[in-house]
């Protein structure tokens, strides 16, 4: 069972276009630390997707929502149209999944231009209706929420947003803490989140800018929330999400000596990858150095100089060994 009850901590792990797939997220159910992860988004356009296109995008269906290595999957849902998400969504139930997440916070403007993500933030009563319809197909015990951002040009939005999400049936509410026209340029406020979650009496996910542990405690401080989603943070730092499960009481503590290892983690990319592409995957590469500039990038990773120019899988762990 995927859900989220209010009297219970929770660390999720976001749904990121081409970056958590299902490699990825069985390579983040290894660490132990987060509570269930949420797909990439299916884009639900002129048709409801056919049942190969679910098993491709959320090969966790076919073994009972989990990733190889235990970290439970929620399907995430895009797109403006009521009935075909409606119908998408109870397609999905019956392909086996145990919760559905709606996308009201995608901002890529390819998406926003056909009626998908952040646009729907402009479109409150959109919003309801979409939640509603989605609520209404899927069997009563499986669990429907949503995902928002603070508005579309305005944070204040947020409050009528996640209330029409609210009455249209969201068991609990995921919000990122910036407007669409922000983007992901800072500054981040999670004090509307801290606002919805009083108004509203169900569980509201803090999103967004959660980089190290300070930022982790400002974020709780400021929202008083026991539910949070990391994205970027967890892939900038690989010990994030357990110093956060442990806070959190979900995770033990475990003791940290030294710089991180990327090795084990890198390597585990490199198998699941292999295995889920048949071991004809083209990206493996492009997705370690995906991985790595993030880190260089937000975290604390100082040798990517030294791999970005690698040219294969090998070259790339030998410049690691040679960097130390």
């Amino acid at each position: 069972m995927i859900s989220l009850r209010p009297d219970r901590p929770a660390l999720l792990l976001a749904p990121m276009e081409g970056v958590t797939d299902a490699p990825m997220r069985a390579v983040q159910g290894a660490v132990g630390a987060f509570t269930f992860a949420v797909s990439e988004f299916l884009r639900v356009s002129h048709a409801v997707p056919p049942k190969h296109v679910f098993h491709t995008h959320v090969p966790e269906l076919a073994t009972g929502n989990l990733t190889a290595t235990g970290l439970p999957v929620q399907i995430q849902l895009l797109g403006g149209d009521a009935g075909r998400m409606a119908e998408s969504a109870a397609r999905a139930c019956e392909l086996g999944a145990a919760a559905v997440d709606i996308n009201f916070g995608c901002p890529a403007p390819t998406v926003n231009r056909h009626d998908g993500g952040a646009t729907l933030l402009r479109f409150p009563k959109r919003i309801r209706e979409i939640v509603g319809a989605i609520r209404s197909a899927v069997p009563a015990n499986v669990p429907v929420s949503a995902k928002l951002r603070l508005g579309w040009d305005g944070i204040d939005a947020i409050d009528e947003n996640a209330a029409m999400a609210a009455e249209g049936g969201a068991s609990w509410i995921t919000i990122h803490g910036r407007t669409r026209v922000a983007g992901y340029a800072p500054p981040v406020f999670w004090k509307p989140i801290g606002r919805v979650r009083e108004r509203l009496g169900l569980p509201v996910v803090a999103n967004g800018d959660i980089w190290t542990i300070a930022d982790f405690r400002r974020c709780r401080e400021e929202t008083g929330s026991i539910h949070f989603m990391l994205g970027r943070g967890a892939l900038a730092d690989p010990r994030l999400a357990r110093r956060v499960a442990l806070e959190l009481g979900l995770a033990p503590a475990v003791e940290e000596s030294g710089p991180f290892d990327w090795r084990a983690p890198l390597r585990k990319l490199v198998e699941w990858t292999e295995r889920f592409h048949d071991g004809r995957s083209e990206k493996t590469l492009c997705r370690l150095k995906q991985w790595l500039r993030v880190a260089a990038t937000a975290g604390t990773f100082d040798k990517f100089d030294a791999v970005k120019r690698a040219a294969s899988v090998e070259e790339l762990f030998a410049a690691l060994d040679t960097a130390g």
